[in-house]
C-alpha cells in the first residue's frame, strides 16, 4: 500500500519569552493511503502540533514532510493554500461552520474557493449531505442545527472537497456519547469508502476505533 504520508524528523519548536518549547521532537511517521488512524495524548503532549502540520496549517522547523510523495514542508503558502484546499478536508471540534449560512451553503464554501460553478457546487453539497443524513436540513443555519446535525454538516463540508485525506481534531469533542457513536459510524463509513482518515482525539473509546492508533507524549511517539 502506497504512503500518502511520510514524516521524517519533524521537530517543531515555538521561541517564547521564557525559551523555548519543544512542541514535538524528531517525528518519523508513514501513514498509508486508505488508512484510519488516530492519535492520542495528554494535553500538552504535541498532537495538535503535530495535526496543524499534517494539515499544513503550520510548518515543522526542521524535518520533511512528504504528501502523496510532494514535499510540502518547505512550500510557498500560496502552494500550500491549494494543497489544504484540494487534498485535504477538515473536522473541527467546534463546528467552524459560517452562522449566517444555511447548511448547504457551508458546504458549498470550499467549492466557492476553488471556483466551482453554482450549479455544480449545489449538486455537490446536496450529496455530501445526503451522504451524512442531513438532506432534510438543507436550510438550516447552525443555530437551528443541534450540535451533532452541526457536525454532520462539517463532515458533509470536508466531503464535497473530495480530499484525499480526511483531518478529524476531536470530532465527537462537543457531543453526546449517541452522537458521537452517530459520527465515528460515518467516519468508519467513509473509511470503508476508501477515504484516509486521521482523528486527534482524547477519548480512548474513539481511539480504538480506528485501524492504528498512535500515542504521543512529550512530543514524542511513545506506541
Amino acid at each position: 500500500m502506497t504512503d500518502l504520508i511520510t514524516l521524517s524528523h519533524i521537530t517543531k519548536i515555538y521561541k517564547t519569552k521564557s525559551g523555548e518549547v519543544h512542541a514535538l521532537e524528531n517525528i518519523d511517521l508513514n501513514i498509508p493511503e486508505g488508512a484510519f488512524v488516530s492519535i492520542t495524548g495528554q494535553s500538552g503532549s504535541g498532537k495538535s502540533t503535530l495535526m496543524n502540520i499534517l494539515g499544513c496549517l503550520d510548518r515543522p522547523t526542521s524535518g520533511d514532510y512528504f504528501l502523496e510523495g510532494t514535499p510540502v514542508s518547505s512550500m510557498k503558502e500560496k502552494r500550500l493554500s491549494f494543497i489544504r484546499n484540494n487534498l485535504i478536508g477538515f473536522i473541527f471540534q467546534s463546528f467552524n461552520l459560517i452562522p449566517t449560512l444555511s447548511a448547504v451553503e457551508n458546504v458549498e464554501l470550499p467549492l466557492v474557493y476553488r471556483g466551482t460553478s453554482k450549479k455544480a457546487r449545489r449538486k455537490t453539497a446536496l450529496e455530501a449531505l445526503k451522504t451524512v443524513g442531513l438532506d432534510q436540513r438543507l436550510n438550516h443555519r447552525p443555530a437551528e442545527l443541534s450540535g451533532g446535525q452541526q457536525q454532520r454538516v462539517a463532515i458533509a463540508r470536508a466531503l464535497a472537497a473530495a480530499p484525499r485525506l480526511i483531518l478529524a481534531d476531536e470530532p465527537t469533542g462537543n457531543l453526546d456519547s449517541r452522537c458521537g457513536c452517530e459520527i465515528m459510524d460515518i467516519l468508519k463509513n467513509l473509511h470503508r469508502s476508501g477515504a484516509t482518515i486521521v482523528i486527534i482525539t482524547h477519548d480512548s473509546k474513539v481511539a480504538a476505533m480506528a485501524q492504528t492508533c498512535i500515542n504521543i507524549s512529550d512530543g514524542r511517539i511513545i506506541s
